[in-house]
């Protein structure tokens, strides 16, 4: 019979609610837990205005001491390893690069793949042995014995399910990873986290990444231009690219007879691009950097989500390249938005992703 005495788990801890209470059900499973926590934030963007609660930001300072009472109160080590450096180089940089180019990045998309199961997982390995690592997001992971491999579904908690942030994930690592919360619904993991006693259920939830928004990360890069309707016609001035996203309506400071929304964002002349709503809506993408999970794809019942609140609604797939697919939804879609992952299921099984490229 397969004991999992003994068999050691590294579990990446926050500070929050989610990983708490990971790593406490793993305790009580009788894995032998070690928690690791990435040190991110350097301090260095000035006029700090923290907006929200988020991963990046002087928030983290508090976050570690949690995480440092949490792993004390569960009687296991904690390892904080600093990822500064690097998450200035794969997160921070990307970011900023691709709002310069007229797209709207997903960080947290990136962090997941490069950060947490790239880095974190890679350097937590340089310090100490173990089986498994394991994380408190809300996704299920099982073997599959007809396919002989990993297969993600979502998680039983629709409303916290986190499948669209993990689709970049392989097989190559999945093999070593475990998700505790990944058939609990959130108000359980908030009543098993009251065992802990230090009240992490009315602690505030991450809202982005960032605490001090996207302005200020964003500063310094001078892209302004020129506000323009869809016939060239220029209806005003804007403060840089950088601050708009397809499908925005608000802070334009715009004057005319009827509701306007950023249509497209050119990164060659700077101008913003306006139009009516109904021009928002479209059925036909490209996507591009591609990651499927497992071997064979179906070629029927797919469905897709173009942001993570966003609907599954469904698509057919047709190939360009073995990078590349054409997405063609069967309803029209709003604010299709380059730079944006496109994810891709399967009832509840999770195939794969890609990034937006461009709306047809």
């Amino acid at each position: 019979m397969y004991s999992i005495m003994n068999k050691k788990v590294a579990i990446g801890m926050s500070g929050g609610v989610d990983s708490s209470v990971a790593a406490l059900l793993l305790k009580e499973q009788g894995y032998d837990v070690i928690g690791v926590t990435m040190e991110i934030w350097d301090g260095e963007v000035d006029n700090l205005q923290v907006k929200k609660s988020g991963c990046y930001g002087p928030d983290e300072i508090e976050d570690i001491e949690t995480a440092k009472k949490v792993a004390d109160k569960l009687e296991i080590p904690l390892e904080i390893i600093d990822l500064k450096q690097e998450y200035q180089k794969h997160i921070i940089n990307y970011f900023k690069q691709e709002y310069q180019l007229g797209r709207t990045p997903n960080p947290c998309v990136k962090c997941n793949h490069e950060l947490k199961f790239g880095l974190l997982f890679e350097k937590a390995k340089e310090l100490f042995q173990f089986d498994y690592f394991a994380t408190g997001h809300y996704i299920r992971l099982n073997y599959d014995d007809q396919i002989k491999e990993y297969v993600f579904k979502e998680a039983i908690d629709k409303t916290k399910d986190q499948s669209y942030f993990l689709y970049r994930l392989t097989q190559n690592i999945l093999p070593f990873l475990k998700f505790p919360l990944g058939e609990l619904k959130k108000d359980e993991v908030k009543n098993i986290s009251k065992k802990l006693g230090l009240k992490l259920e009315e602690k505030k939830e991450s809202q982005d990444f960032a605490t001090l928004g996207k302005e200020s990360l964003l500063k310094g890069i001078s892209q302004q231009g020129n506000i323009i309707n869809e016939n060239g016609e220029i209806l005003g001035k804007h403060k840089g690219i950088q601050y708009y996203t397809i499908g925005q309506r608000k802070g334009l400071n715009i004057s005319h007879s009827s509701p306007l929304y950023v249509l497209k964002i050119d990164p060659d002349t700077c101008n913003i691009i306006l139009g009516s709503e109904k021009k928002l809506y479209n059925q036909k993408l490209i996507a591009g950097n591609i990651n499927w999970i497992n071997t064979n794809i179906p070629s029927t019942n797919i469905s897709a989500k173009i942001r993570y609140k966003h609907q599954k609604c469904a698509v057919e797939l047709s190939s360009i390249d073995e990078n590349k697919v054409t997405v063609t939804f069967f309803s029209p879609q709003l604010a299709i938005t380059p730079g944006q992952s496109i994810v891709f299921y399967e009832n509840e099984k999770l195939l794969g992703g890609g990034i937006i490229d461009k709306v047809l």
